[in-house]
């Protein structure tokens, strides 16, 4: 999930730190509050960094950190206290920093004084903006802004770049203490009386484009009228609520809804929009094609209307030209979105899309068949229809290379790799030799076996023929093309995609998983496949490993070769039930959820892939984000695939086979969305039956899994 500009992962932020996150917002800083310059940390907001130092004094010494209280995911309190008083053994001055993060920042600041008598306190700040890109932060390249001024007014300070023509304005809002700014600090003189208590707000406001706007949690109206806290309250309120005796799994889905909420993206513009999702934070802060697709497909038990948001505003930016510079072409999604301002960069790089990525545009559509499946209405599908035959369309014009779907870059600024595991060296031969381009990657080509059959689907709902027969004929010739050549049957598993030479790059890899999921497997072959997932040299423990480890290129703590993550895991593990695979399923789900459970519930991008044996606890991934959109998805995902809950509303049918693992106690979802109507579902652990109430009138229940073929051929039903 690189950022397309630059090819390596970001720095470690490290375990001293914290992140806040709301939409396209965030915040990473020490365990104190304290931000501090040189290295990651900030307030960032539309790619910029409008805060890169933040540090608060009391009496010239920092503050020594005591907990963090986290609250929503835009919101933590700092406690801290100060060094003991003059005279006394112990500190008896508490510091509590109340921040939220939204736009840009505000912190109540609250210095209570424990001791029985007043305490006289030089309070400081001390502030900077480097105005920086995300994209120079991410990369180690920051380039030093020369024009960037400091002015003093009464309200405190605007740092502001003329050249980019971003900044912050500072402004402090304190009880009754002497206030003095000059550039770069913030002072109070404050007496704190003795059992008492003094309180001062700071506000960050945003400047983009040489505007100011407000910081999301303004100091006008009480917090929980904010814009961000009134939309996750609702959120919280009106999706799906998921209730369980086991205390792990209740943890993950508690984590993932607000998490999810958090990373919603709502246009500046049309407020009242359906929001899409962020990839993550802190370095995917924005719309992207791949990640945000499948995360709205994997929350869609929790919220339908994510994933056609994400539609909407992917099709508004569907491409139409040749552009080698963003690799735009006609019908092709998007990679991703970006805001900043990169020095160096072409004009396009600020608030344009960026479109190197092989699989949004098959998922695109993909997405759309299954938006149908959970009942869509017939009308909002047709408005779609026109943009996936255009991706279609680029499918067959642009990305198919000898019967396959493949990508090169075209130019050097570009990603060389472009699948999901994008990083530069993420495609290799099992010898550990890097794989050259063009590339046709195995997942790719489930994933337009998936578009081709989603678009049968709708065709065949719309009483299309002609357009579902030439499909399902797509459909099944790309099937028994890839399983003709991907298929390596001396070693009982599908290579990892085709070179340029059309030879197989033949390292054990976790991509054969999400063929599964998408049903492009030829069920002879799946056993096999099932095998080598969960053989020791790919699981884990906690999951699935991204490359066995036999393989040359392996190492547990790389981004893509030999880590876990559970995004993969959890696309594997629908594949497996899929498939007919329940225990490997279930494994899968046990040991995804015991590593969310090691995280306070939240599961992180990836984290290393060494053995559970060895480690009593998932070992991080020292650039992992958190929170981040397909992690965050992913236990609602699992929780599907245990159930084996596939509804088609439009063919009146919904199955539901539940699974669930030994120690999963009883589950119950209540108010989940299937067409017009909401329903419940309440399952026992060791039965195959479900307590359902609510369905549509006209839809019937199949207490059975569903075949594994999608295409709707007489019988396959």
């Amino acid at each position: 999930m690189d950022g397309w500009t630059f090819e390596g992962q970001p720095g470690a932020l490290g375990d001293t730190t914290t992140t806040l996150v709301e939409g396209g917002s965030f915040c990473v800083c020490q365990r104190n509050g304290d931000i501090l310059p040189g290295g990651a940390q900030g307030v960032y907001y539309a790619d910029t960094r409008l805060v890169s130092r933040w540090e608060l004094r009391i009496d010239d010494a920092p503050l020594e950190s005591m907990k963090v209280v986290p609250g929503e995911p835009y919101h933590s309190a700092f406690l801290a206290r100060t060094p003991p008083r003059p005279g006394r053994a112990d500190s008896t001055m508490l510091v509590i920093r109340d921040r939220y993060i939204g736009g840009g920042l505000r912190e109540d600041v609250t210095l209570r004084n424990l001791a029985d008598e007043a305490a006289g306190c030089l309070v400081t700040l001390l502030v900077a903006s480097d105005v920086a890109d995300l994209f120079e932060v991410k990369a180690h390249r920051i380039q030093h802004v020369v024009d960037i001024e400091t002015m003093v007014d009464r309200s405190g300070l605007k740092i502001v770049s003329a050249s980019r023509s971003r900044g912050a304005r500072v402004i402090a809002e304190c009880e009754e203490a002497e206030f003095e700014a000059i550039p770069g600090l913030l002072t109070f003189k404050t007496v704190v009386p003795a059992r008492s208590q003094w309180r001062v707000t700071l506000q960050v406001n945003p400047i983009l484009d040489g505007e100011e706007a407000p910081a999301w949690f303004s100091t006008r109206h009480p917090v929980e009228h904010a814009e961000p806290a009134m939309r996750l309250a609702e959120w919280l309120r009106s999706s799906p609520s998921m209730s369980t005796t086991n205390v792990v799994l209740a943890e993950a889905l508690r984590r993932s809804r607000t998490d999810l909420g958090s990373l919603r993206l709502f246009e500046k513009d049309h407020p009242d929009d359906l929001p899409s999702i962020a990839a993550g934070a802190p370095w995917f802060m924005t719309l992207f094609g791949r990640d945000s697709l499948l995360t709205s497909w994997m929350a869609l038990p929790l919220d339908q209307t994510l994933a056609l948001g994400t539609l909407r505003r992917l099709a508004d930016l569907q491409g139409t030209k040749v552009n080698l510079l963003t690799e735009e072409e006609p019908g092709k999604i998007l990679h991703e979105l970006r805001y900043g301002v990169e020095p160096g960069a072409p004009a396009f790089a600020g608030g344009q899309p960026y479109y190197g990525s092989v699989d949004s545009t098959p998922l695109f559509v993909m997405l759309l068949g299954e938006l149908r499946r959970w009942g869509l209405h017939a009308d909002e599908v047709s408005r779609f229809l026109p943009h996936a035959d255009a991706a279609l369309g680029w499918i067959e014009n642009y990305g198919m290379r000898d019967g396959f779907l493949s990508y090169r870059r075209k130019t050097d600024r570009g990603l060389v790799n472009q699948g999901w595991k994008d990083s530069f060296d993420g495609v290799n031969y099992a010898d550990g030799s890097l794989a050259r381009p063009p590339i046709a990657l195995a997942e790719a080509q489930g994933y337009v076996y998936g578009a081709y059959v989603a678009r049968a689907n709708l065709a065949q709902d719309l009483g299309d023929t002609e357009t579902e027969r030439r499909c399902e004929k797509q459909a099944v010739v790309l099937r028994e093309a890839f399983n003709e050549r991907f298929w390596m049957p001396d070693r009982g598993y599908f290579a990892i995609g085709l070179d340029g030479e059309g030879r197989l790059i033949d390292s054990l890899a976790s991509n054969m998983g999400h063929c599964l999921w998408t049903g492009i497997v030829d069920e002879d072959k799946a056993r096999s496949v099932a095998e080598h997932l969960l053989s020791p040299e790919m699981f884990s423990g906690y999951g699935v490993r991204t490359l066995a480890s036999s393989m040359g290129a392996y190492n547990p703590m790389s981004y893509h070769n030999g880590s876990v993550w559970p995004h993969d895991n959890a696309i594997i593990a629908a594949g497996l039930m899929r498939y007919g695979f329940v225990e490997e399923a279930q494994r899968i789900a046990k040991g995804l959820l015991d590593g969310a459970h090691a995280s306070a519930g939240r599961l992180p991008e990836l984290f290393c892939g060494f053995e559970r044996e060895e480690f009593p606890t998932p070992i991080p991934y020292p650039t992992s984000c958190a929170p981040q959109a397909w992690a965050a998805a992913s236990p609602i995902h699992l929780v599907r695939s245990l159930l084996r809950f596939d509804p088609w509303v439009s063919r009146g049918k919904v199955w539901l086979a539940p699974a669930l693992p030994e120690g999963f106690g009883l589950l119950q979802v209540s108010n989940l969305p299937v067409g017009e109507s909401r329903i419940m579902v309440k399952v026992q652990e060791g039965d195959d039956s479900a307590i359902v109430c609510g369905l549509p009138a006209g839809v019937e229940l199949i207490n059975q899994p569903r075949p594994p073929t999608l295409i709707s051929m007489p019988g396959s039903d």
